[in-house]
């Protein structure tokens, strides 16, 4: 834009003078903002972030694979990996797990004896993480990893744990503590972890049989959510069935979702159990919604393969799966997006990230990264739920991963297209980068109105349908109608789908001023395993859509 200024008035002059300084100020000021959202947290961690879960000690184990060559981070001590089975590198002197300390921003290396690679895991109600599976030598095996403050804590390896090769499976907690492990590459059954007598073997799932688009197969890294009445919603290619897995029979087949096409691994859409309010209710009156966002056409897979890489889906399907006569209901997400992260935010939001809008997930076959998240407001008007965020300056494609964190901000890393680490002579090389998203609620106008728990203190241990209080001051004016208390699971995420990821609303609604910007929240536990298997949350207090940080609490 030109303009001249000596056509003009002094007086006119001026004026226009303030409103291109006003105008280039408010520019400043909303890049500003942009670049506040994203923080750049480690530029190397020499390994990629496939797989992350976060442990109640706010360290994050993350890991790659270990067929693929040399990563860029050394093990320490001289240790090294012997793996005779291996086409590679048979001796191997790099990591390829590191532990992440959220709040000193470092990490250190840690050591896997087995492959990992597209593995699948849950945490126990200890708090220690069991990861299974993977490829080759780490097929049928099952790794612990036991959180400590020491930094001395490593992964160990129970070989042959697993009764069939888990590649490509889901996990998930079940109300008893057990993990069920389900499907992966040529399994179309499931089983049990830990084992024992009565359950030592794997059991036939047809359903998976069903679902298995031949040679794509659309049906990995099935989504499963457990119910409020303790059986499983199975989601795969593009239908779903509820799961007694105690009596192996199928209560109830879902409507196909409209459409048609399929949302699972390699079409790789994503999924989330929708928050359940379950304050004050009985379990069999707490309703439960799933919702399944993005994917690729049916087909894209295969021309991929032929070099034709087509457009992403840009739908979402939400279905109420306690309904007596559930059917889905279709939303447009503002971007088309297959390979996509969906988070749930301590205020009960749905954060989309990471993916691309054009191709699907496999060696090379993404195209046209989408670099800005969305939001997704499940208790806004439908039509208008999403809302755009800003970008990120990262493509984030096959192979990334994103977690929330205690803080309220949201853990990304990953993204590896290609067989081996490739840093050069690819469209996207191979990213060591971790970054940090900082949702809107964490924007600085909204500090007023952040809570601050003063207790219970975090690590606090409560029963099921426990009433208790949870003390918090805010700083700014409160509604205290608009005051909610949350918990969150933190889930083991890999490939686009984060396993026993889950938020419930445990306040009453009773909220009391008890001093000056200081306030008590009544909320009462979780009434039964079924709505939350036993173990560590992470529990906020929000208000008005801005979440406190969080406290550690683990149900027993």
């Amino acid at each position: 834009m030109h303009i001249e200024m000596t056509s003009l008035s002094p007086a006119r002059a001026s004026s226009l003078c303030l409103i291109l300084c006003c105008s280039f100020l408010l520019l400043a000021t909303q890049a500003a903002a942009a670049a506040a959202r994203w923080q750049l947290l480690q530029g190397n961690i020499g390994i990629v972030a496939m797989h992350m879960q976060l442990l109640h000690n706010d360290r994050v184990v993350i890991f790659d694979r270990t067929d693929f060559g040399k990563s860029n981070l050394s093990l320490p001590d001289g240790k090294c990996r012997h793996d005779p089975t291996e086409t590679i590198i048979v001796d191997d002197c790099t990591a390829h797990s590191v532990e992440y300390d959220v709040a000193s921003n470092t990490f250190r290396p840690l050591m896997v004896q087995t492959d990992v690679w597209c593995s699948s895991g849950a945490v126990t109600a200890d708090g220690t993480l069991v990861q299974t599976g993977g490829y080759s030598d780490g097929e049928r095996q099952v790794r612990t990893f036991v959180p400590c403050s020491d930094g001395r804590c490593d992964w160990r390896e129970v070989a042959n744990g697993l009764a069939a090769r888990r590649w490509y499976a889901t996990n998930q907690i079940l109300p008893d503590g057990r993990q069920i492990v389900i499907g992966g590459r040529r399994q179309f059954n499931y089983e049990f972890y830990p084992k024992s007598s009565e359950a030592p073997n794997v059991y036939s799932l047809p359903f998976l049989v069903q679902t298995n688009d031949q040679r794509i197969e659309n049906n990995l890294y099935p989504f499963v959510h457990l119910n409020v009445d303790g059986n499983l919603f199975i989601f795969a290619n593009n239908r779903a069935i509820l799961f007694d897995y105690v009596n192996n029979r199928v209560v109830r087949t879902y409507p196909t979702m409209p459409g048609g096409d399929p949302r699972c691994y390699p079409s790789t859409g994503s999924s989330v159990l929708l928050p359940l309010k379950t304050a004050a209710q009985s379990t069999r009156n707490v309703e439960a919604e799933v919702l399944v966002c993005g994917g690729a056409p049916k087909g894209a897979y295969v021309q991929a393969m032929g070099g034709k890489f087509v457009g992403a889906l840009n739908t979402c399907g939400r279905i109420k799966i306690t309904d007596p006569n559930p059917q889905w209901a279709m939303e447009t997400m503002p971007q088309a997006r297959t390979m996509g992260d969906m988070v749930l935010l301590p205020n009960g939001d749905v954060l989309i990230i990471n993916g691309v809008a054009v191709g699907t997930a496999g060696w090379e076959f993404g195209r046209n990264p989408v670099l800005n998240p969305v939001i997704y407001k499940p208790d806004g008007p439908a039509g208008g739920r999403f809302a755009l965020q800003d970008p990120s300056g990262i493509p984030r494609v096959y192979h990334s991963t994103a977690v929330l964190l205690r803080d309220g901000r949201v853990l990304v890393g990953g993204s590896n297209p290609h067989i081996y680490y490739n840093f050069t002579g690819v469209i996207f090389p191979t990213e060591l980068r971790l970054e940090a998203f900082r949702p809107p609620y964490l924007d600085p106008e909204n500090a007023g109105l952040r809570p601050r728990i003063n207790y219970p203190p975090s690590q606090t241990k409560i029963r099921y349908s426990q009433t208790f209080a949870v003390r918090f001051v805010v700083a700014g004016n409160v509604s205290l109608n608009a005051v909610a208390v949350t918990m969150v699971a933190p889930p083991f995420n890999t490939h686009s789908f984060s396993m026993n990821q889950r938020l419930l609303v445990i306040s009453s609604g009773k909220v009391t001023n008890v001093g000056k910007s200081a306030f008590v929240a009544e909320a009462v536990a979780p009434g039964s395993r079924n709505l939350a298997p036993a173990g560590y949350y992470m529990l906020f207090v929000v208000h008005q859509g801005v979440p406190s940080e969080g406290i550690w609490v683990q149900i027993q």
